[in-house]
């Protein structure tokens, strides 16, 4: 079985998941490089600002510490990428997961495939990926309106550790993105990003 080298763990790297079934994998182009950017200028991260996009059956997702997964719409995972996926987070990998809006009924679906026996559930606020870096004592942010509904943290764990988190009804990517795509005021930007900051803290140091 293919694992994490502790050598990969050290790795700082992020890259964009792309799975099939037609949703937008490739949304919030500015996204990711801005959250980079400012985990290099702010937590003392040395990621590379140049984002690379893998496909969920490769076997270069095991070359990324954090893959980073959005969209809005559908989500197919076939039975190799789901356990390609399953091997790659177990092994010590880490997906984070943003709807952007509307794909919140695709993907848990498709993750019981990777996880037939492990359903999402809430991340607690006093878990470790609320405090990482920056404190959000009352956990995840809410960072775009959509249905008037509270933001979720839900997570995948495995042996303990989380492996997955899924944010839902918050849309940090839209908050990563440059300003001027959803003129976001700069205070609701600065969350998003610390809240970012938090997950790639917590996905590089476990």
């Amino acid at each position: 079985m293919m694992s994490l080298t502790s050598a990969q763990l050290i790795a700082q790297d992020v890259a964009v998941l792309k799975y099939k079934g037609g949703g937008d994998w490739y949304s919030n182009p500015t996204a990711l490089p801005n959250l980079v950017k400012y985990c290099n200028d702010n937590i003392d991260t040395n990621i590379n600002e140049n984002i690379q996009t893998v496909e969920v059956g490769s076997i270069d997702i095991f070359q990324f510490p954090l893959l980073h997964m959005t969209g809005h719409g559908n989500v197919f995972f076939s039975d190799d990428d789901a356990e390609n996926l399953r091997k790659y987070l177990i092994s010590g990998g880490f997906l984070h997961i943003d709807d952007n809006y509307g794909m919140e009924p695709y993907i848990t679906k498709e993750l019981k495939k990777v996880f037939p026996n492990n359903e999402l559930r809430e991340i607690p606020k006093n878990h470790e990926i609320f405090n990482s870096a920056y404190n959000f004592p009352n956990g995840l942010p809410k960072i775009h309106e959509h249905d008037g509904k509270a933001p979720q943290a839900l997570g995948i764990f495995h042996e303990n550790r989380l492996v997955l988190l899924f944010t839902f009804e918050s849309d940090l990517g839209d908050g990563w993105e440059d300003q001027e795509v959803h003129n976001d005021p700069e205070d609701v930007r600065e969350k998003a990003l610390k809240m970012g900051a938090n997950i790639v803290k917590y996905a590089f140091s476990n």
